[in-house]
């Protein structure tokens, strides 16, 4: 496959001598084992001929500075339509709202993205087309149209969640006392009912960190930037094995990593476990 239907016998024996497949097959996962556990690596590129390792770290900070403004976007945007929809039940804008993530939900993202570019980029001229600039201030500005692209995919089920924890415990018993005891609703809003809220909607975050990641490699790919998931797609129309086995191993641990984080931080937040070893 890698070579093609035209190959030679000679660059067949010397691939399968490159990708260790002429070893018997315990040698190979003890082989793959070590080298993945001792270097992190899984290998090297067979187009580039370079270290697995070392073509992930390099295209990564970009895609990690991707996921996080994604992340922090799509997290302000849900508190902020949550919480004005919370606090507006069965009116207006919490009708409208409730039909924004109804709509939203069923668009491909890609396709958000190409719809974003031709609006931005191509009409308004407010954000380049595709690719990163230099510097930082450069470098968010190219980015920040793809981080919305990635955090429009997420905004309707966070606000969904969050609006359904907010209006629970605005009808719960404390909330009902705080208020005759005449605290101001703003005191309540922001020091009560959005932290008792935010736990569920966290771990609704944790839940889908693997669709937050592979939404970012779509992304990437639109808007020509030049991440892990261009280096992924690269890999893929290539069959760079090594590469792609490499990439999906790192992703794979991202989304474990996060998630325990998520879990501890849950837990940290959490009033019920206060004063609990």
């Amino acid at each position: 496959m890698i070579l093609g239907e035209y190959s030679t016998p000679e660059a067949l024996k010397s691939m399968h001598h490159t990708l260790g497949l002429d070893l018997p097959l315990w040698e190979q996962f003890i082989r793959f084992v070590k080298t993945l556990f001792t270097q992190g690596d899984t290998g090297n590129s067979i187009i580039m001929g370079t270290s697995t390792k070392e073509l992930i770290t390099q295209r990564a900070p970009v895609t990690l500075l991707l996921i996080v403004m994604a992340c922090v976007l799509a997290i302000f945007v849900s508190l902020l339509l949550a919480t004005v929809a919370a606090t507006h039940k069965d009116k207006l804008l919490d009708h409208l709202i409730r039909i924004f993530p109804t709509i939203t939900l069923g668009m491909p993202i890609f396709w958000v993205g190409l719809l974003l570019i031709l609006l931005f980029s191509v009409r308004l001229g407010w954000f380049p087309v595709g690719g990163v600039s230099e510097g930082w201030v450069g470098t968010l500005h190219s980015l920040a149209l793809p981080a919305i692209t990635v955090a429009f995919s997420q905004v309707p089920t966070l606000v969904r969640s969050l609006r359904a924890q907010m209006l629970e415990v605005l009808e719960s018993d404390f909330v009902v006392t705080l208020k005759a005891a005449g605290i101001p609703n703003r005191v309540i809003l922001f020091k009560h009912v959005l932290r008792n809220s935010a736990l569920p909607t966290l771990m609704l975050l944790g839940v889908n960190i693997s669709y937050l990641i592979g939404g970012t490699l779509v992304v990437e790919q639109v808007f020509g930037i030049k991440g892990i998931g261009s280096l992924l797609f690269t890999s893929i129309s290539k069959r760079d094995f090594p590469v792609i086995q490499g990439i999906a191993l790192y992703c794979a641990l991202s989304v474990v990593i996060i998630s325990l984080l998520i879990e501890i931080i849950s837990w940290w937040l959490d009033p019920r476990t206060k004063g609990k070893q």
